[in-house]
């Protein structure tokens, strides 16, 4: 894999800080510019790339865009008039973050080239000892941003070492390597996939698409915003957060469609049909492209060029599975060798394994990763973790959405993190711990919801789940429930260890 070295920050890192933040994406970022604004300036944030970012700074491929309306993916507190569609382009969003961040003034807390190596909690001194690239830093409170779509999923294939072609992932592409006129194969039909594929089609000799499963593909209503929307969203006031509030209602209204009446979703597939029919005159092809699950229990897309481009001459849908490859080809179950220039995998990303998880220690001497090896991935509020004081998780467990912007789930858990921060100030506390009955009860009550939905009950297999079936990705309510229910930090939840010489009653 090709993937550019980031610039190591030359500033040093101090020796011990309040709050270290691991990854500068939109939980990074919000984290940071959330305690700023509430008075703490003892913070620290870290980030292997070169800025912020995060996956908009690393998924650069052709026609990388967001598939949430542009006005709710954006921070409540930073809204922007000059989106310049309603589906907002990756480069558009990179120079949101890099706003953001500047405007808010946090960027000299920000240390980029610096990677995460290990943390392990010192329960003598109540404080993360963590270890980096640039040197070791102790922390109060360790937040983990890392994101659960940073490190990439590479498929196990015989023979992958072998191809002489170039090999890159989506999310590292390598802007290096020419296209045109070469025999591609694309791994994957996900929510990358259906982007790049349309994006490069029209440049290369042959593109080989290999599909696993068929995914639903609704239309994507894209249009670019006229010069005077942009205007009025700037100069009227309150239009555009009018504009962001209508949105959000649209997008919750679908929420029981996912958790409570799936059968909702066989009016909304019609809409898919539709889109295939559409595009692709050949029935063999048709029937290739059609999903065979409910709609909603994978990911649904949205694209309105990508079966288009399935139906150009020069690109084949594989459907075949792949035995292996070769110095020059990809060679399917049936024996057919079809040969590549270009291997793009676009299988995307270590959703459920989080393999921050392998570095952190808790006070028994086990990771994270070990930890949930045994009872499997959970949280509590998708934020803390039994076992782990003072480690709180941006995207954790069941915190993820199928209808809505993921923003609106991350700010809900900086506003718990920064509560849990200054009530644990103002109580004297020098540590805070997920109690194991709250979180077990938190679980029951997901797992429980969670039978209905058509996460469930919809015929798939989805990277949603783990090894043993268990939904361990997505939130099964409302994002509006899901900031009542982290408005506050409930200090009754946790265990509390006061500082020396302090009561725990402040």
């Amino acid at each position: 894999m090709i993937e550019g070295p980031a610039v190591a920050d030359t500033a040093a890192l101090p020796d011990r800080v309040a709050v270290l933040i691991v990854g500068a994406g939109f939980g990074g970022l919000g984290c940071a510019v959330k305690l700023a604004a509430s008075g703490e300036q003892d913070f620290l944030c870290i980030d292997r790339g070169a800025e912020v970012g995060g996956t908009w700074r690393d998924n650069t491929y052709p026609g990388a865009t967001c598939d949430v309306p542009s006005q709710l993916y954006s921070f409540s507190f930073a809204l922007n008039p000059d989106w310049s569609r309603s589906f907002s382009p990756q480069p558009e969003i990179q120079d949101y973050l890099r706003t953001v961040a500047r405007d808010s003034g946090v960027l000299d807390r920000f240390r980029f080239g610096v990677e995460f190596l290990a943390a392990r909690w010192d329960e003598a001194c109540a404080l993360w000892r963590i270890e980096t690239s640039a040197g070791p830093v102790a922390a109060n409170l360790l937040v983990s941003a890392a994101g659960a779509l940073s490190e990439p999923k590479l498929p196990d294939l015989a023979g992958l070492d072998d191809f002489d072609g170039a090999v890159f992932h989506s999310a590292r592409w390598d802007h290096r390597q020419p296209l045109a006129s070469k025999r591609v194969a694309v791994i994957g039909t996900g929510a990358s996939a259906i982007q790049l594929v349309p994006a490069i089609a029209g440049q290369v000799a042959s593109l080989d698409v290999y599909q696993r499963t068929a995914p639903w593909v609704l239309p994507r209503h894209d249009r670019r915003y006229r010069r005077l929307e942009r205007l009025a969203m700037r100069r009227v006031p309150g239009l555009q957060r009018l504009l962001r509030a209508l949105t959000y209602l649209g997008r919750e209204a679908t929420v029981p469609m996912f958790i409570a009446l799936p059968r909702l979703g066989s009016l909304v597939s019609r809409s898919a049909l539709a889109n295939i029919n559409r595009a692709i005159a050949d029935p063999v092809l048709r029937a290739k492209a059609r999903p065979h699950f409910a709609l909603g229990c994978k990911r649904v897309l949205i694209s309105s060029d990508w079966y288009p481009a399935l139906a150009r001459d020069n690109v084949e849908l594989v459907t075949e599975p792949i035995s292996h490859l070769t110095g020059d080809a990809v060679v399917t179950a049936d024996g057919t060798a079809r040969p590549a220039d270009v291997l793009i995998v676009a299988t995307g990303f270590q959703a459920t394994e989080q393999p921050i998880a392998d570095l952190i220690t808790g006070p028994a001497g086990r990771t994270l990763a070990q930890v949930w090896a045994e009872r499997g991935v959970q949280g509590y509020k998708g934020s803390t973790v039994h076992g782990f004081p003072n480690l709180f998780l941006i995207v954790g467990p069941n915190t993820g959405l199928g209808h809505s912007s993921m923003v609106l789930q991350i700010e809900s858990q900086v506003a718990y993190l920064v509560d849990a921060w200054h009530r644990m100030c103002r109580h004297g506390l020098a540590a805070v711990e997920a109690d194991a009955a709250a979180e077990q009860a938190w679980n029951a009550d997901l797992q429980r919801r969670m039978r209905r939905t058509v996460w469930s009950t919809g015929g798939c297999r989805s990277w949603y789940l783990d090894a043993s079936g268990r939904n361990v990705a997505l939130w099964p309510r409302t994002t509006y429930a899901f900031r009542r229910l982290t408005s506050r930090f409930d200090l009754d939840a946790y265990r509390q260890t006061p500082v020396a010489g302090a009561s725990a009653d402040g």
